[in-house]
């Protein structure tokens, strides 16, 4: 049974040290208590507490962790329902299926699209984050052939799917040391793939026809000593397994019912044949509440908009979208190139560098640092003034890259200029336009 939060806080260090984001140690037990926090935000807590506190400090969704290095993804973990009540914590993770049915020349096509479609966006890459290999043959050497193609043809996580245990054996012989997710415990083959996942360290994915025998399947892999489990309720129309998310998600976060506290994995393309219906269906799993999302293909047109909404929907509504601090080059600019600078809120470096594209005249656009808010908001905080924006352009390095030290600032930072020019010695500050909408036609006259 969950302890309650006064039960927690005997257990806590109470040093009230405010190093867990919280003031107080109660104030943190009664997180944990409610699912809201993770232990390891406590940097005091013994090792005898934390065995003690292991099952009430879990969150209602355990994570699991799959693939190394660089490229590992982290799912589940979630301890709300609605973003606005805290935040989203692990972004799902998009996988391209390959089957071992398919030639050499598609499964590196398909290699090739995961590899190339990523973008860059406010200073983050946008890329998927999986490959899913299934196998179709029924054929041992040819799915463990695919798997080895698949580990040595790119650095994503790994899924094996097949049903098959001395199958999905051969597979972990190509690519154990990838940590690969396994697909799929039923019923019938529980035990050895239970044996499987243990034996490699794997994360496990369950798989029943409705949510009742997924419980009673994951509480039996749980009792065989399976801690990282992904579920699949095994729904496929978008209407049943939409609500089959929404029951998931709701009986392990109001309900504390562990059988179904698990991340969850859906097939959209096992849902329509229609590309850009699969993509929508795919959509509808972002928001509500994929862990990992199994696409058919990929298509540029289609993932892009997919990675732009997991981006929006998982960013922490408490904190504003901010661009990386740093100097922006749009067209191609040189030494003779005008020079701008802006805050590193979001809407406000789309706005700014659109603007400047959309004049045609090649520029540099210095991005400080505000915390992520707007130029008039910084300015008022004291985030967008002289002091701090000198350092900055000194630090830099735009001095090296144009002859004429002359620094664009935006007209609402206008008060900023003369402080700008007593820091800046030999730099000529220019006051720009209020309005992103001006800019074109500024930056057109100060070319001229």
């Amino acid at each position: 049974m969950a302890l309650t939060g006064i039960e927690i806080f005997k257990l806590l260090p109470k040093t009230n040290c405010k190093e867990c984001g919280d003031p107080t140690c109660l104030a943190f037990a009664m997180k944990l208590a409610a699912g809201k926090a993770e232990l390891t935000a406590c940097p005091h807590v013994s090792e005898e507490t934390k065995a003690k506190l292991s099952e009430a400090s879990a969150p209602p969704i355990m994570p699991v962790t799959i693939g190394v290095g660089d490229r590992v993804l982290k799912v589940g973990g979630e301890t709300v329902m609605f973003r606005h009540e805290k935040r989203f914590e692990n972004p799902p993770g998009f996988a391209i299926l390959i089957s071992d049915s398919m030639d050499d020349a598609e499964v590196d096509r398909r290699l090739g699209k995961f590899k190339q479609l990523e973008y860059e966006r406010i200073g983050l890459t946008l890329r998927p984050d999986l490959i899913a290999v299934k196998c179709d043959s029924g054929d041992k050497a040819k799915f463990e052939a695919v798997v080895g193609k698949v580990k040595q043809g790119s650095d994503g996580g790994i899924i094996l799917m097949s049903d098959n245990a001395d199958i999905m054996a051969a597979g972990l012989a190509a690519c154990a040391d990838r940590k690969p997710l396994l697909y799929a415990a039923t019923e019938e083959n529980r035990e050895k793939m239970a044996e499987l996942a243990k034996a490699n360290s794997c994360p496990l994915a369950v798989k029943a026809a409705d949510l009742e025998k997924l419980a009673g399947l994951t509480t039996k892999l749980t009792g065989a000593g399976v801690k990282e489990m992904v579920i699949d309720s095994g729904s496929r129309t978008l209407r049943q397994a939409f609500e089959d998310q929404v029951v998931i998600r709701s009986s392990a976060l109001a309900k504390k019912f562990r059988p179904l506290g698990f991340p969850t994995i859906v097939f959209p393309g096992e849902m329509t044949d229609d590309p850009m219906k699969e993509a929508v269906i795919a959509s509808v799993f972002v928001a509500k509440y994929g862990a990992i999302i199994v696409l058919s293909d990929f298509y540029g047109e289609s993932l892009f908009p997919l990675l732009v909404e997991r981006l929006n929907v998982y960013t922490d509504p408490q904190r504003p979208l901010a661009t990386k601090e740093g100097i922006y080059e749009i067209g191609k600019p040189d030494e003779n190139s005008p020079v701008l600078i802006t805050s590193n809120f979001s809407l406000t470096y789309f706005i700014v560098s659109g603007e400047i594209e959309t004049s045609r005249v090649p520029s540099y656009l210095l991005v400080k640092d505000t915390e992520g808010l707007s130029v008039m908001t910084a300015w008022a905080a004291g985030k967008f003034v002289a002091d701090a924006l000198a350092p900055f352009v000194k630090k830099c390095g735009i001095a090296d890259k144009v002859k004429h030290h002359k620094l664009i600032i935006p007209g609402y930072a206008a008060a900023e200029s003369g402080g700008l020019e007593e820091e800046l010695e030999g730099w000529e500050i220019q006051v720009g336009p209020r309005e992103g909408s001006h800019i074109p036609a500024y930056l057109k006259a100060w070319k001229a």
